[in-house]
């Protein structure tokens, strides 16, 4: 039996998706997911901050960086949402007024959820690599770590892993000392410091 050929997700459906969901086209196929939980978005908002004053405004670093939280990218057909991303200000010199980015970002950063943990590893992590994205962060909650991977000839390297143990200098923001310790929500029964 030959079954027709499935129709590939569009922006439409992506504009149709529920307001209470992320929706992304992955490989031509729509995916929904739900808005982040508050450990997730501590996670994200922790790293976003720590890079916005040295890297996006030059306050104690070298800036030279748009950092952005939860950016639409296209990129070709599909159409990703990052919970963090950033841009070299050499390759994107004035920040743009539009509803989504063209431009490759220079650094990706997801924030692995139960939900999300399998797309963001295999999928969007394809997808980024397929588009020559330099950097990409994993920031796993649940184990407390980040781990680094750098793109070199189309495969992702893994080039660190940081429980936050200590401060670390983690690329392509090795300008500074940075404690991912800080960006982990407090453990059940403690609290932040």
């Amino acid at each position: 039996m030959v079954f027709p050929a499935k129709k590939p997700a569009t922006y439409q459906d992506v504009i149709d998706a529920p307001p209470n969901m992320v929706a992304e086209i992955l490989d031509g196929d729509l995916n929904l997911s739900p808005r982040p939980a508050s450990g997730h978005v501590f996670v994200s908002s922790g790293v976003g901050g720590d890079l916005s004053n040295p890297f996006q405004r030059g306050r104690g670093g070298p800036g030279g960086w748009w950092i952005l939280d939860e950016p639409e990218i296209h990129l070709g057909p599909d159409v990703l949402v990052p919970d963090l991303a950033g841009w070299r200000k050499e390759r994107m010199p004035e920040f743009p007024d539009v509803a989504w980015f063209d431009l490759r970002p220079d650094w990706v950063c997801e924030v692995l959820s139960p939900s999300t943990r399998r797309i963001d590893l295999v999928k969007k992590a394809r997808i980024y690599a397929r588009a020559g994205v330099p950097w990409l962060w994993f920031a796993d909650p649940v184990a407390r770590v980040v781990e680094v991977r750098e793109l070199r000839d189309g495969q992702w390297l893994i080039q660190q892993t940081a429980d936050g143990t200590e401060p670390v200098r983690l690329p392509p923001f090795d300008a500074i000392e940075l404690n991912p310790a800080d960006w982990f929500p407090p453990e059940q029964g403690s609290t932040p410091g």
